[in-house]
């Protein structure tokens, strides 16, 4: 296997070059738990862990590596190795952190398409499919739809959910599998040599099974589906890259209970684009489109012009954009203040020494 088999390509190559990262070895991070990685090189994996310079000088996540990116390495024993430097990124999927207020969770870097898997049975909702669909498009990923579990409902029942898709989202690839084999082969002819794919969605949909499936081979153990919630027992705790027998780079995630939205304005004008039409009418330049006089996307939902279950899942997402927006600034300013307050007590040690 060459570099190239799991997502290397000739602007990395450049870069290492520029920052004269050729010294260093290179690899991909495959896992993630705890600030610990695992790094795949060509000829190896390595646990590995960040040099305290890398740890120490990080302003935020976004400096610390997550499962997709390419670092340079060194290696300072059999398996184990010391992560100098991330290379840059094309693509970063991420979310609101769960109970933190203002911060961000990196999911996955380097994405070249996001696999949406629902389920059609009790998981189905189109409101968080349109989440995910704002998470990808604010990301630079492609999104790609997956219904599983088709075996579990009728054929009626199953075209009955792709035109309720299909009327409030427009142009996305969408395939359906079964939990046995059923409907795989579209799907594989779908994934390229090369390109990196991350699976998202909630516990239980079906994602173990897709990759098992996908990769011919028990990757991830899944239970009995339980009789009572249709969902299988097992549920991936971290997340892990896999390269399939086809060339694909698929990236595997933990079931996400939230999916909040972090300052994604450019995912939500693309998955909404045909709301935001209407905004171009607007009295006012700065509408919020959630209660002025004049607005042009309000009469469209009050003339049956635009979806209102759709209107009404744009307006929460926007609400939480705004006030992650807010919580960011407010979060950003406190940790300007304490740097001050820091840089001034150094300074007051530094003179009281003389």
């Amino acid at each position: 296997m060459t570099y190239h088999d799991f997502g290397y390509n000739d602007k990395l190559a450049a870069y290492r070059i520029q920052q004269n990262l050729d010294s260093f070895e290179i690899g991909r991070i495959v896992a993630e738990h705890k600030e610990r990685y695992v790094v795949k090189a060509c000829r190896n994996e390595f646990n590995a862990e960040l040099i305290g310079n890398l740890r120490f000088n990080a302003e935020s996540r976004y400096d610390f590596p997550a499962v997709g990116d390419w670092v340079a390495f060194s290696e300072y024993d059999e398996d184990k190795a010391l992560i100098h430097a991330v290379y840059p990124r094309n693509s970063i999927i991420e979310r609101q952190a769960i109970g933190r207020s203002g911060q961000i969770q990196v999911i996955a870097t380097n994405i070249d398409f996001g696999l949406i898997v629902q389920a059609v049975d009790r998981d189905f909702n189109l409101n968080r499919l349109e989440r995910y669909l704002t998470i990808c498009n604010a990301s630079n990923v492609a999104p790609v739809i997956v219904l599983s579990k088709i075996d579990l409902i009728s054929k009626t029942e199953l075209e009955s959910i792709k035109d309720k898709i299909k009327q409030r989202i427009n142009d996305i690839p969408l395939f359906a599998v079964s939990h046995q084999t059923v409907g795989y082969e579209h799907l594989e002819s779908f994934i390229k040599k090369g390109k990196t794919y991350c699976l998202l969605g909630s516990s239980g949909v079906g994602k173990s099974t897709l990759l098992n499936n996908l990769s011919g081979q028990l990757l991830m153990k899944t239970s009995e589906i339980s009789s009572s919630v249709n969902k299988g027992k097992h549920t991936t705790s971290h997340r892990e890259l896999i390269v399939l027998n086809n060339g694909g780079i698929l990236i595997d995630n933990p079931g996400m209970r939230e999916v909040g939205i972090t300052d994604t304005t450019s995912g939500l004008e693309t998955t909404f684009e045909t709301i935001l039409e209407y905004a171009q009418n607007c009295r006012f330049k700065d509408c919020t489109h959630l209660h002025e006089k004049g607005c042009a996307i309000l009469k469209a939902v009050k003339d049956g012009e635009i979806d209102e279950d759709s209107y009404s899942n744009f307006k929460k997402m926007e609400k939480e954009r705004m006030y992650f927006e807010s919580d960011a600034k407010d979060r950003k300013k406190k940790d300007k203040d304490l740097g001050k307050m820091i840089k001034n007590v150094n300074k007051q040690r530094k003179n009281n020494k003389y």
